[in-house]
This record gives C-alpha cells, sequence and structure tokens, in this order.
C-alpha cells in the first residue's frame, strides 16, 4: 500500500482513448490506497467504457455533464475545491491540446481550470501523434504550468506495433505520480545520497558463488524514501528487481565491484547509506572451470578478505558527508554495532538483529536501533521496512539541514 494518497480527495479525469479501459483499474488501486475517489468522463471517453463501471467502483456520481447540479452549488465547482489531487488518465492528444491552451468547453476541462490540486497528466496516444511538433510544445506547456506529466511507456499500440505512446500501467502511474509530488516539497532536494543494496556474489568457479539471504529489499526502502524527499539517489545494488522512478541504478555483483562503484560515486556525493550484505571474503583464486566432486575426498578453499566499503567511505568522508552504515547481527547486537559506529567512521549506525523470523532478511518488515555519535539511540519496533526507512531518512534530513 502507498500510504501517501491514504486520505487524500482524488478526482480521475478519464478521455476517450483506447486506454480508458486501465483508468478503471486506477480508480481501483487508489482505493485500495485508502483515497477519496471521483471520476469525471469527456463524452468520447464513454465510447470506451461506461459511466456505470466508475460510479460502482468509486461508490458516487460520475461527472458527465457541465450542468450537474446538486443541492449546494454547481457540481464542477464544488469538484474543483474538493480534489487534492486531479489524474488525467489516460489524456488524448485533444485533451493535451485543450489544457495547455486553456479550452475550456466541457464538465472535465472546466473542473480541472477550476481546480489548485496538484495536476497529474498520462497521455497516451499514436507514436506519431506523440511526436508531432503542436503536441511537443503543449506537453511542454503542461510542464511550465506545473504539471506532473506521466511519460507513455514503449509498448503495443492500438495500430498493431511497437513504439512508445503506450500508457503506463495504473500501479506505475500511481507510484511514480506520488515519489514526483512528494519530491516537490522535499527536505533533501538536491542532494546527492549513495545508498548499496542486495547480499555480494562471489565466485568460486563459473557455476558457484559465495553469497548470504540478502534480498536487498531495505537498500530499495531506503531510496525510495530518498527520492520522497527529493534527493538524486544512486542504488549500487546486486539485483535489479525493483524499478523505483527517479533512482539511478549501478549493478554490481562482487564486493569489489560494489567497492569500486561506491567510491567513484562518493566523491560528490552528500550521504552514503551502507545497506548491502557484502561479502567479508572471497576466495583467493576463482577456478576457471566448474569444479569437479572427487569421491571420498574434502574441498578446501582458501578465502583473502574483501575491500571493507564502509570503513573506507569512513576514512575519506569530509566534514560536509553523512555516512551511515548498517550492522546485521545474530548476537550481542548493541555492543557489536556501538564498536561498529566508532571503528568504521561512521555517524549513524542501523543495527538489526538477523537471527529472527519475521524480521530481517528477506523480510518485507524489520526492527531496528539506530545509533549516532550525537543522539541516544533510538529503537524502532517491527514495522515495514519502507516505513523504517523513512525514518532513517527523516534523521538524515535533520542531520543535514
Amino acid at each position: 500500500m502507498n500510504d501517501f494518497y491514504k486520505n487524500k480527495n482524488i478526482l480521475v479525469i478519464v478521455t476517450g482513448g483506447i486506454a480508458a479501459y486501465k483508468a478503471a483499474t486506477l480508480v481501483r488501486e487508489l482505493i485500495k490506497n485508502e483515497a477519496r475517489v471521483r471520476v469525471g468522463m469527456t463524452v468520447t471517453a464513454q465510447e470506451f467504457i461506461t459511466s456505470r463501471t466508475f460510479a460502482v467502483l468509486s461508490h458516487h456520481e460520475v461527472l458527465t455533464d457541465l450542468f450537474q447540479a446538486n443541492e449546494a452549488e454547481v457540481m464542477h465547482i464544488e469538484w474543483a475545491k474538493w480534489a487534492d489531487i486531479i489524474f488525467v488518465v489516460p489524456a488524448t492528444a485533444n485533451m493535451v491540446g485543450k489544457l495547455a491552451q486553456g479550452i475550456i468547453d466541457d464538465a472535465v476541462t472546466s473542473t480541472i481550470i477550476a481546480s489548485s490540486a496538484e495536476k497529474v497528466i498520462a497521455p497516451a496516444m499514436n507514436d506519431v501523434m506523440l511526436n508531432a511538433p503542436a503536441m511537443i510544445r503543449n506537453l511542454h506547456t503542461l510542464k511550465s504550468d506545473d504539471w506532473l506529466v506521466i511519460e507513455p511507456d514503449i509498448g503495443f499500440l492500438a495500430e498493431g506495433y511497437d513504439a512508445q505512446g503506450r500508457l503506463p500501467e495504473p500501479l506505475e502511474i500511481i507510484n511514480q505520480a506520488a515519489i514526483r509530488l512528494q519530491a516537490r516539497i522535499g527536505r533533501l532536494a538536491g542532494r546527492k545520497i549513495v545508498i548499496t543494496a542486495g547480499g555480494t556474489r562471489e565466485a568460486l568457479d563459473p557455476v558457484r558463488y559465495l553469497t548470504n539471504r540478502s534480498s536487498g529489499k531495505m537498500g530499495f526502502a531506503l531510496a525510495q524514501a530518498a527520492v520522497e524527499l527529493g534527493a538524486d539517489v544512486v542504488l549500487v545494488t546486486t539485483n535489479s528487481r525493483y524499478k523505483i522512478y527517479g533512482v539511478r541504478e549501478v549493478l554490481v555483483s562482487s564486493t569489489r565491484d560494489m567497492h569500486a562503484a561506491v567510491l567513484h560515486e562518493f566523491d560528490n556525493a552528500d550521504v552514503f547509506i551502507g545497506a548491502a550484505a557484502v561479502s567479508d571474503y572471497r576466495p583467493v583464486e576463482a577456478a576457471k572451470d566448474k569444479i569437479k566432486k572427487k569421491s571420498g575426498e574434502n574441498l578446501t578453499i582458501k578465502l583473502m578478505q574483501n575491500p571493507d566499503i564502509l570503513a573506507e567511505v569512513g576514512r575519506h568522508k569530509t566534514m560536509k558527508q553523512l555516512v551511515v552504515g548498517f550492522a546485521a547481527e545474530t548476537q550481542n547486537v548493541l555492543e557489536y554495532a556501538r564498536k561498529k559506529l566508532i571503528q568504521k567512521n561512521a555517524d549513524m549506525l542501523v543495527a538489526n538483529d538477523v537471527s529472527t523470523t519475521n524480521s530481517g532478511f528477506d523480510s518485507e518488515n524489520n526492527r531496528v536501533t539506530i545509533l549516532s555519535r550525537d543522539e541516544d539511540p533510538e529503537i524502532i519496533s517491527l514495522s515495514p521496512k519502507i516505513a523504517i526507512a523513512r525514518s532513517i531518512m527523516d534523521k538524515i534530513a535533520k542531520k543535514l539541514a
């Protein structure tokens, strides 16, 4: 669930494109995120999907007529005041042009122009129309007018071929809009944050490797929390299983790969967060071919230490840079974490017990203690990782301020 939309008044405007059917899923997902949703439709939208569908989904009358009214006041004016956010999904070329030029000729355009709500528009159309000079100018105008434009995807169009112009999936629209709307007023705008995620892999041979149970979920949650606050985020990760709008991913495999990528990105960064579970050791030499089992014989593999990413970043940080480490422990958690905070020259350290089954590695939840050099420890009880990530980013924002 994306709690950004909880208790917000959302007006969804549906226009007459073939992708209008996706607006039904958008409405349903917003309601699942505990938003209060109403829907307005153009005349042509009703040729693709009925107003009854949206009335059933939203449990509210659908705005289709400029002269609809309730007992209090003109309906479209009341809705314009009611809305916190307006989504125009999908937006046809005609609707983009009208909104860019201020043409008000029906119920939905009248509602939009009368509203001071945040406005999100997701164009969907043929690729030739999308790239026409007039359309490019119109979209530029909307962006200048502070509209949040969700760019179309490349995909299979109604014309029967792949090109840009396809409406993104409703969940992508919802998640991207939430991140970008929050980032507009984010306290970390203009700050660069480098985050590591996942468990590194150390090759034994072309088939096998040494690794750990880390899924990278905590690192990805931190990346989302950082972009929500407006930061420029670089995520150095061992997997690319989650896509977060506005996050630049650097895909790596081994600890040495991650070490090199972090040092490259950290020079002009404001914050480093080492959330990855890195391998402390690697084989002295990886076999060139697959190691074959020999009956009755044991296998001995010599290991050597990997670079200590957190310690090296801590040694090289400037007074203006903030370094945050993680300590995944199975015993004496706070004792080891306090030592690590000092030894690695970190400013903050997030300690968690990974021996439990309902939190930590590969779980949606975690329980942590945040240690700082200049503050008392902060204990966060069992919570979703995204909630913990937002708490961590809030502390970072305060320290940078």
